[in-house]
């Protein structure tokens, strides 16, 4: 099948033309299912443009892929206004099961903007994008007293283990995760919250396990309604 060729664009409409290339790079991604689909020449044609005006654009299938990748990006934001209300500490838990649902849902986009090095210098701005969500959560429990620190250094933490659950699902399908992915991403959320909580009132140097155990289980029953 030939692809009819683009009427030349005129003055003024390069912003149009970025935008055509972009919506063909994202059909071609979201059909082939990887970005090994998205070579200039094969953009090009779906969006009946010469590669070389591709390449007036994008200065490599690099900067394509990330620009095509990064158009999601916004959904996350959204998702985590939407999840950004009521309690801070809850709130936070939203945020973190959003985050995991969010990556799962684009694993192709996640994987290439999360999951391996960046090919330009400084903080990549998806990277940058996630942190600053993140961040800004961490920063509301902190001014609650929920939780003790640098919102950076909490923040951080909290996104590492997040991060790391959704790539090990993402990169690894074929082990045996349980059939409720949504029950094992609140899991990870409730301990690394949990634990971000309590690592600051802990001393440096832990009693042996029996006793910790016996301080866990009173400090448990006291927050536990009832008891």
């Amino acid at each position: 099948m030939t692809t009819a060729r683009r009427v030349r664009a005129r003055r003024g409409e390069g912003a149009l033309l970025r935008e055509e290339i972009l919506r063909a790079a994202e059909d071609l991604l979201a059909e082939a299912g990887t970005e090994d689909a998205l070579t200039l020449r094969a953009v090009a044609l779906r969006a009946g443009v010469s590669t070389p005006s591709v390449y007036l654009h994008f200065t490599d299938k690099e900067a394509l892929v990330e620009a095509v990748c990064l158009r999601v990006w916004d959904e996350l934001g959204r998702l985590f206004a939407e999840s950004s209300v009521g309690d801070p500490f809850v709130a936070l838990g939203n945020c973190g099961r959003a985050y995991a649902r969010f990556a799962l849902d684009h694993p192709v986009q996640y994987r290439v903007l999360m999951m391996r090095p960046s090919a330009g210098e400084g903080v990549p701005p998806a990277a940058a994008t996630c942190f600053g969500h993140m961040v800004d959560r961490v920063a509301a429990c902190v001014a609650t007293g929920v939780l003790q620190g640098e919102p950076e250094a909490l923040a951080l933490g909290l996104w590492s283990a997040v991060h790391g659950c959704v790539s090990l699902l993402i990169a690894q399908p074929s082990f045996p995760w349980p059939e409720d992915r949504e029950a094992l991403i609140a899991h990870i959320v409730r301990m690394a919250g949990l634990g971000a909580a309590l690592v600051t009132r802990v001393p440096r140097t832990l009693p042996p396990s029996t006793e910790l155990a016996a301080g866990l289980d009173a400090f448990g029953g006291r927050l536990t309604p009832g008891c």
